[in-house]
């Protein structure tokens, strides 16, 4: 004989996991709420984590119960500029996009895309999920999320103490593409060597992007270059360009393995001579040629724009409005930001690695003035113990054009030893641990109408920005 209650679907598993899911979500709503109300943060990754630590599916549940698109992005370099590339051209194309934006991209940050887009019952109105994903963190959040559209953009030495050797992160990589059923797409940049040649085995497809112009890049990789020997034979790669680190049109003379055939392949690059943007460039797609003009600097944008322009076409949107969204890119923050200080101008670059710090450097010796300097670093759990990559870095083009140096975080003295080395003299640096201290002494040595480069870890980014939120300087990064 059943009772009255025993029909009562709340005592059911799938009852009692609904009612574990808006609980999970109303509390990570909650939690992310009162993080922007008392300025702690702006629900880019506390929504995640709160609601998975009440119910470990959440992720899961919200995304697996929607018919939107899925997008991840994950590799060292370029994801948060190809996530925003990739939302803007989603959005011309009159799609609704949800995405961790902010660039919050280890696991609880990505759940917060569930929690902060979706309803107490987890509906989503999204047509779009587009999660940029941590190169470390992406085995875990893809089982998850389920991708239509994996994009891995590169793979360069990070964080060694944290990751392991790079080659550990490329079987973890490639394992992961491995596991993909044949419906979803992986767009890999032919460009890098060790990238081109994951997903050799995967059921899902496979799709290239990529540049091939003669119009830039060196007859051989930069010193920092992570890999220049071939990965099947271990030969010397010859090189017939180099673009960006070990990137390029690359051979190897003794087993044959080369780049793949492109699928999005930059033809033709003009990049700005200042440092500022904007490049134009040319692409062959499978839906025909198309030209673009991108407003940011540097070769690593034009990856940006071919990695985001292939991850549109493998998900299905109209390439027609590009130009459109291209026009509308603003640099993410800390991406060689652009910041007015009163009368003075500071670029704030967050830089993680030597390709990453090796590019900013590059293009700030674009702008024609001596520079004043403002390095940062710290090793928490974040940003890494390891930071032997700074004799990587090549310091020693830029020394000669340095006005004065302040060194800040945990690592100062680590940083103003690397310019000692680089030859700039010690009584142009000056070491302040304390990130505001850092800041005011920094900008007080800019002349009027003077500019103040910035180059700092991730955590150091966060706190130099938070105190040019409270002078008024710039906005919440959550809400650029």
């Amino acid at each position: 004989m059943q009772t009255e209650n025993s029909n009562n679907d709340s005592t059911t598993p799938s009852g009692l996991s609904r009612a574990r899911l808006a609980f999970a979500i109303s509390a990570g709503k909650l939690a992310g709420a009162s993080g922007r109300l008392f300025h702690i943060g702006g629900g880019t990754s506390l929504p995640g984590m709160i609601a998975r630590r009440i119910d470990p599916n959440v992720l899961k549940s919200v995304v697996g119960g929607s018919k939107a698109k899925k997008i991840v992005i994950t590799g060292s370099n370029g994801k948060t500029t190809t996530a925003r590339m990739t939302a803007a051209i989603a959005d011309a194309a009159g799609h609704r996009v949800s995405q961790n934006r902010t660039g919050s991209n280890l696991l609880q940050g990505v759940t917060s895309v569930a929690v902060n887009f979706s309803d107490l019952f987890g509906r989503l109105e999204s047509d779009v999920l587009l999660f940029e994903i941590d190169e470390g963190t992406i085995p875990l959040a893809v089982p998850e999320i389920q991708p239509d559209v994996v994009v891995i953009t590169n793979i360069f030495r990070d964080q060694l103490d944290r990751y392991g050797e790079l080659y550990s992160v490329a079987r973890a990589l490639n394992k992961m593409l491995e596991d993909l059923p044949e419906t979803a797409t992986i767009l890999l940049n032919g460009n890098d060597p060790q990238v081109a040649n994951f997903g050799i085995n995967a059921k899902a497809k496979r799709i290239f992007f990529g540049l091939e112009t003669k119009d830039i890049g060196t007859p051989v990789p930069e010193q920092s270059a992570d890999i220049i020997r071939c990965i099947h034979c271990d030969s010397d790669f010859n090189y017939e360009v180099a673009y960006l680190s070990h990137l390029g049109l690359y051979r190897c003379p003794e087993c044959g393995y080369t780049l793949p055939p492109l699928d999005i392949a930059v033809t033709s690059a003009s990049l700005a001579e200042n440092g500022e943007g904007p490049s134009h460039i040319k692409l062959r797609t499978p839906k025909g040629e198309m030209k673009l003009e991108i407003p940011l600097p540097g070769v690593h944008n034009i990856y940006n724009a071919a990695a985001a322009i292939g991850a549109a076409m493998a998900a299905g949107f109209s390439l027609d409005t590009v130009q459109t969204a291209m026009t509308n890119i603003r640099t993410a923050f800390g991406r060689m930001e652009k910041i007015q200080a009163g009368d003075k101008t500071i670029y704030l670059s967050f830089v993680k690695n030597p390709t990453s710090f090796n590019l900013m450097l590059r293009l700030i010796a674009q702008h024609p003035s001596k520079k004043h300097l403002l390095m940062a670093m710290s090793h928490t759990v974040v940003d890494g113990q390891d930071f032997g990559w700074l004799w990587d870095v090549d310091l020693e083009d830029i020394a000669p054009d340095i006005l004065d140096a302040v060194c800040s975080g945990n690592k100062s003295e680590e940083l103003a030893m690397r310019l000692k080395y680089a030859e700039v003299p010690t009584n142009k640096i000056t070491l302040i641990e304390d990130r505001e201290a850092a800041l005011e002494a920094a900008i007080k040595q800019v002349e009027p109408g003077g500019t103040l480069y910035i180059m700092s870890g991730y955590t150091p980014t966060q706190e130099l920005r938070r105190v040019m939120q409270k002078r008024g300087w710039v906005k919440h990064f959550w809400e650029e």
